[in-house]
């Protein structure tokens, strides 16, 4: 029997595809520090783990396709919070971000159609709009830049009578980059112009740091019917196994369409959505200690990537991620070395190659991302086996 081309032509996952080697080295007893994937060892809130100990309804039954009422009425008032005025019709809960990026494409986007995306990007982004028949059109930012971008007749270059939308995650995963206000100003300036949609992955939004601020694509004005925010609970309560997200429009049109296809695959979890729902008035005190925490590992990963000679890398202002550009090669060998061949006190290293977060063939060979996800103890380990692997792997292997 044939596969459809969309079967043959979906990538498999960087973050997921060295996964053998390291079931591999885990059967030899092998300690692997991964920083390869981003599931924070944060704890999930007391508050969510408490409706799943309590749920006592004999029957876990069907919920509606938008989302619980409940859930979405007190997402109306967190987002208020955030300087996002929105009404409850304005947003529907989906099974996770995930979803809601393919709602995203499939509403806002034919088959054949062209979004602009910053690259490195989200490698899911590939997936879903290989599934929803979306070609993805690169704009190209540069570690050298922090991952900035570029200008606005770089970007214009690339907009034609099939561009449809600008996709773009801010904060940044996989560079850690925050967009200020004033580059959102621009994409949503360029989006008027040229009559586009700009679909904002959001997940990452307390994120941030250094003082930096989160600017959402909805407080752009002007912009009210060409938005689409996308957003998760998976890292905001390290809650990555609930699967709730949801996606967010002014444009009315836009929203009756996706509820009809939220209605197709019927609704998202139920008590998850209790869950996620009983968060909501978490006090600002929780928000303020992950984030110390993760600042802090934000410092040890990128003080000792500064320790390599040659390195490429900006510090990151958001989310928990960090690409180098290392004096290497080939990342995904070296990654795939760190795994079966080096080793100290019988611990090593597992990160993600980051040429699978291009669409543009031979970027990012040499450049690797790293998730900083453990608790500053690990986190110093792996970073200094991360260091020696690498001085070995140069010494050894690519000379």
């Amino acid at each position: 029997m044939k596969l459809s081309n969309r079967a043959k032509e979906i990538q498999a996952s960087p973050i997921r595809k060295l996964m053998p080697f390291a079931n591999k080295a885990k059967e030899q007893g092998t300690n692997i520090y991964h920083l390869n994937i981003g599931q924070p060892d944060i704890e999930t809130p007391e508050e969510m783990r408490n409706v799943y100990k309590k749920y006592e309804d004999k029957i876990l039954a069907y919920g509606p396709s938008q989302g619980l009422e409940v859930y979405r009425k007190n997402l109306v008032r967190y987002y208020n919070r955030h300087n996002i005025n929105l009404d409850i019709n304005d947003i529907i809960v989906t099974t996770a971000g995930s979803e809601a990026l393919v709602f995203a494409l499939l509403v806002a986007c034919n088959p054949g159609d062209e979004v602009i995306v910053p690259e490195p990007f989200y490698t899911n982004y590939n997936g879903f709009a290989n599934m929803t028949g979306v070609k993805i059109v690169p704009l190209t930012t540069y570690a050298e830049d922090g991952f900035n971008l570029p200008s606005n007749e770089k970007i214009e270059a690339l907009i034609n009578d099939k561009t449809a939308a600008i996709m773009m995650c801010n904060p940044g995963n996989p560079t850690g980059t925050v967009f200020p206000k004033s580059e959102i100003q621009r994409i949503a300036d360029i989006a008027i112009e040229n009559d586009l949609y700009v679909i904002s992955d959001e997940v990452y939004r307390e994120f941030v740091y250094d003082g930096t601020t989160h600017t959402s694509i909805l407080e752009i004005e002007g912009l009210e019917d060409k938005a689409i925010m996308v957003d998760s609970i998976s890292k905001r309560y390290s809650a990555c196994g609930a699967r709730i997200g949801c996606i967010i429009s002014r444009n009315k049109d836009l929203m009756s369409a996706t509820l009809k296809f939220a209605q197709a695959r019927l609704c998202p979890p139920t008590i998850d959505q209790l869950a996620a729902n009983a968060c909501i008035d978490i006090e600002e005190e929780y928000f303020v200690k992950i984030i110390a925490e993760y600042d802090k590992r934000r410092n040890i990963v990128f003080e000792e990537l500064q320790k390599i000679d040659g390195i490429i890398c900006k510090k990151p202002k958001g989310a928990f991620y960090i690409i180098a550009k290392l004096p290497i090669k080939d990342a995904e060998r070296f990654a795939t070395w760190m795994l079966t061949d080096f080793r100290i006190d019988n611990e090593t290293v597992m990160f993600a190659p980051a040429e699978g977060f291009y669409a543009t063939e031979g970027l990012g060979k040499n450049e690797v991302r790293l998730a900083y996800i453990l608790n500053e103890e690990k986190l110093g380990k792996a970073m200094k086996i991360f260091r020696a692997g690498l001085e070995e792997y140069i010494e050894k292997v690519e000379k």
